[in-house]
Protein backbone atom coordinates (compact mmCIF):
# COMPACT_ATOMS: atom_id res chain seq x y z
CA UNK A 1 0.00 0.00 0.00
CA UNK A 2 1.26 3.36 -0.67
CA UNK A 3 1.39 6.54 1.28
CA UNK A 4 -0.82 8.09 -1.58
CA UNK A 5 -3.36 5.75 -0.86
CA UNK A 6 -3.13 5.69 2.82
CA UNK A 7 -3.45 9.83 2.09
CA UNK A 8 -7.16 9.02 -0.32
CA UNK A 9 -8.47 7.26 2.54
CA UNK A 10 -7.51 9.74 5.23
CA UNK A 11 -8.93 13.03 2.90
CA UNK A 12 -12.42 10.93 2.19
CA UNK A 13 -13.07 10.02 5.74
CA UNK A 14 -12.21 13.60 6.20
CA UNK A 15 -15.17 15.07 3.96
CA UNK A 16 -17.38 11.99 5.25
CA UNK A 17 -16.78 12.98 8.49
CA UNK A 18 -18.56 16.03 7.93
CA UNK A 19 -21.53 14.73 6.54
CA UNK A 20 -21.72 11.77 9.10
CA UNK A 21 -20.73 8.80 6.12
CA UNK A 22 -17.46 7.67 7.10
CA UNK A 23 -18.83 3.66 6.16
CA UNK A 24 -16.40 1.32 4.53
CA UNK A 25 -18.80 1.43 1.72
CA UNK A 26 -18.76 5.73 1.46
CA UNK A 27 -14.51 5.59 1.74
CA UNK A 28 -14.68 2.59 -1.05
CA UNK A 29 -16.92 4.60 -2.94
CA UNK A 30 -14.92 7.80 -2.70
CA UNK A 31 -11.25 6.50 -3.18
CA UNK A 32 -12.61 3.74 -6.01
CA UNK A 33 -10.80 1.40 -3.39
CA UNK A 34 -12.40 -2.35 -3.04
CA UNK A 35 -14.12 -2.45 0.64
CA UNK A 36 -12.19 -5.72 0.92
CA UNK A 37 -8.94 -3.49 0.51
CA UNK A 38 -10.52 -1.30 3.40
CA UNK A 39 -10.84 -4.20 5.68
CA UNK A 40 -7.99 -6.40 4.97
CA UNK A 41 -5.38 -4.08 5.06
CA UNK A 42 -4.53 -3.05 8.45
CA UNK A 43 -3.38 0.41 8.57
CA UNK A 44 -6.41 1.21 6.10
CA UNK A 45 -8.68 -0.22 8.37
CA UNK A 46 -7.79 1.64 11.48
CA UNK A 47 -7.77 4.79 9.73
CA UNK A 48 -11.26 4.42 8.91
CA UNK A 49 -12.69 3.00 12.23
CA UNK A 50 -11.34 5.83 13.94
CA UNK A 51 -12.87 8.48 11.77
CA UNK A 52 -15.96 5.74 12.37
CA UNK A 53 -15.36 6.21 16.16
CA UNK A 54 -14.90 9.96 16.15
CA UNK A 55 -18.36 10.37 14.27
CA UNK A 56 -20.07 7.65 16.28
CA UNK A 57 -19.22 8.46 19.87
CA UNK A 58 -18.38 10.76 22.29
CA UNK A 59 -16.05 10.91 24.62
CA UNK A 60 -18.09 7.95 26.59
CA UNK A 61 -16.28 5.41 28.43
CA UNK A 62 -17.80 2.79 25.70
CA UNK A 63 -16.13 5.06 23.07
CA UNK A 64 -12.79 5.26 24.94
CA UNK A 65 -12.80 1.50 24.78
CA UNK A 66 -13.39 1.43 21.23
CA UNK A 67 -11.13 3.94 20.39
CA UNK A 68 -8.49 1.99 22.50
CA UNK A 69 -9.25 -0.92 20.34
CA UNK A 70 -8.74 1.06 17.31
CA UNK A 71 -5.40 2.38 18.26
CA UNK A 72 -4.40 -1.47 19.19
CA UNK A 73 -4.99 -2.16 15.97
CA UNK A 74 -3.15 0.32 14.56
CA UNK A 75 -0.12 -0.01 16.82
CA UNK A 76 -0.28 -3.64 15.79
CA UNK A 77 0.12 -2.78 11.96
CA UNK A 78 2.55 -0.10 12.69
CA UNK A 79 4.92 -2.98 15.08
CA UNK A 80 4.54 -5.44 12.29
CA UNK A 81 5.87 -3.07 9.43
CA UNK A 82 8.75 -2.17 12.11
CA UNK A 83 9.67 -6.01 12.49
CA UNK A 84 9.43 -6.44 8.65
CA UNK A 85 11.81 -3.96 8.71
CA UNK A 86 14.17 -5.29 11.31
CA UNK A 87 14.16 -8.61 9.39
CA UNK A 88 15.08 -7.12 5.98
CA UNK A 89 17.81 -5.03 7.58
CA UNK A 90 19.19 -8.08 9.53
CA UNK A 91 19.09 -9.38 5.88
CA UNK A 92 21.22 -6.81 4.48
CA UNK A 93 23.64 -6.99 6.70
CA UNK A 94 24.39 -10.75 6.76
CA UNK A 95 27.75 -11.95 5.36
CA UNK A 96 28.28 -13.60 2.86
CA UNK A 97 30.49 -16.70 2.67
CA UNK A 98 32.46 -18.19 -0.24
CA UNK A 99 32.67 -14.79 -2.12
CA UNK A 100 36.49 -14.11 -2.28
Amino acid sequence: MSDNTLRQVEQACTELLDTGQATFTAVAARTQLAKTTLYRNQRLRAVVDEYRANQAEARTPSGLTSEIGHLRTALEAVAATVRRHEQLHKLERRPTTGST
